[in-house]
């Protein structure tokens, strides 16, 4: 059944596309089918899910928050206390905090401080960090760094999801040339094929000697023997090719009438964004893996800007403005009020300066980093497209030799038929061109593997 499901999309596509039944899986509706369905492209979106986690519960610090404390004590009939404290607090970005309170204590054993109104005390006021952490706090930081973490993500999939585009490209490359090698020992058969049955005829009536047979038979064997080498090799290259065939959350395998495409090296640029209107505005400073570092880096600048605040001593000031009627405005004033001042301040800084330390060792670090991508992915892509050139002219001056020995066997053949050549010399003729076929196929093998890595080295914006 999972062997239909593929064949089944794949006409449906056609029909929707050009109206004709094909059984042609191109390059183009491979990755397609990869980038919708292929479980591990499915699990590199969840490293931009993480990323919005993240955020999400960063700006949890930010949220409003009600705190209700409840202490009661009653012994021998005697309540010693009851004492109720319900606080609302608003955190604002420059660590300044909004606070409104009620508090309700009764007992015979209160404290005196803790005398209020019948009704409770209320009070509103705010707490101010005038030194550490009013400009920048952990919460602040961890809010800026979650950001730059979230667009990190993003990068981070585009280099998680194009690996894997880049292997199920490879795998389609193996499973065209596996196809073509087929092709050609299949052709190449039913030559021999043809040859041997004619020899044989010929020896049946005496116009062909016996070692003639032989000979024929062996080079129809020996066809036999590379096509069914090549057919194992295909068979390999197909179900290599099937573990990135997924449909929905289901693995799928080729059917044994799916082909790749022939045409694959007219179309390879442009399924593959390489088309030359792409490369002309390529900037390499918007690959991927420089964006993402240079998003690490901005996260560690909010780290040592939070180390380099802590070397500052803490000093919070507290202000609040008390009243029994808070359904009164104007019962809040200065006349009624509660106040106080909290300094703190280590001796040495040792812990905090050794944080400094470590923020500017880790910064310096992915400055080097930075610089060597940077490096490595210019001289990559020179080297690539050195390669695809290369490559490029290796197989034009490898398709003219195919020809002129297409061109050398189809003589021996003519002058075989006026009995002016032998079946040695057709063979060696043949075998000729069959090397220069199989090397012309794997040339083209390198060139499209060349092209695929350009594709994984530079990384386009529509994935």
């Amino acid at each position: 059944m999972k062997r239909l499901i593929l064949y089944i999309v794949m006409l449906s596509c056609s029909l929707l596309s050009s109206q004709e039944l094909t059984n042609t899986l191109t390059l183009e509706e491979y990755l397609g089918y990869v980038k919708t369905f292929h479980p591990l492209v499915k699990q590199a979106n969840l490293v931009v899910t993480e990323g919005e986690a993240k955020l999400l519960k960063s700006r949890g610090a930010f949220d409003p928050k009600i705190d209700v404390d409840y202490d009661r004590k009653k012994f021998k009939n005697t309540e010693y206390f009851d004492k109720l404290n319900t606080t609302f607090k608003i955190p604002t970005w420059f660590g300044i905090e909004i606070k409104g309170q009620l508090e309700q204590n009764e007992g015979v054993f209160l404290n005196p401080e803790a005398d209020v109104p019948l009704d409770g005390l209320y009070n509103v006021g705010v707490s101010i960090p005038v030194a550490r952490g009013l400009l920048i706090n952990e919460r602040m930081a961890v809010l800026k760094q979650s950001k730059l973490f979230l667009n990190q993500s993003k990068e981070d999939r585009k280099l998680l999801v194009n690996d894997i585009l880049f292997q199920a490209t490879k795998a389609y490359f193996n499973w065209l040339r596996y196809y073509n090698e087929r092709e050609v020992y299949r052709t190449f058969l039913d030559n021999a094929s043809i040859r041997f049955n004619g020899i044989k005829r010929n020896f049946e009536t005496g116009q062909s000697a016996a070692i003639d047979t032989t000979e024929a038979r062996i080079a129809l064997n020996s066809r036999k023997l590379s096509l069914e080498n090549a057919k194992l090799k295909l068979v390999k290259a197909q179900l290599n090719l099937s573990n990135f065939l997924w449909i929905q959350d289901t693995p799928v395998e080729l059917t044994d009438d799916v082909i790749p495409d022939a045409n694959t090296q007219s179309v390879i640029d442009e399924s593959l964004g390489l088309a030359s209107s792409n490369l002309t505005g390529f900037d390499i400073n918007a690959h991927p893996k420089l964006q993402s570092l240079n998003y690490k880096y901005e996260g560690l600048k909010v780290e040592r800007r939070l180390n380099r605040n802590s070397l500052l001593p803490r000093v919070d000031l507290e202000y609040n403005f008390l009243s029994e009627t808070p359904e009164i405005a104007n019962s809040f004033n200065t006349a009624n009020y509660k106040a106080g001042v909290n300094i703190s301040f280590p001796l040495f800084l040792r812990k905090e300066r050794g944080n400094l330390k470590l923020a500017n060792a880790k910064m310096q670090a992915t400055e080097f980093e930075i610089d060597a991508t940077r490096i490595s992915l210019n001289n990559k892509i020179n080297s690539i497209n050195q390669e695809i050139e290369s490559y490029a002219i290796q197989s034009d001056l490898t398709t003219e030799i195919v020809s002129d020995y297409q061109r050398l066997l189809t003589a021996e053949e003519r002058k075989f038929t006026v009995g002016e050549s032998s079946l040695f010399l057709i063979n060696s003729r043949e075998s000729k061109l069959i090397e220069s076929r199989l090397k012309l196929i794997d040339i083209n093998n390198k060139l499209f593997n060349a092209k695929a890595s350009l594709f994984n080295n530079l990384i386009f914006e529509n994935l």
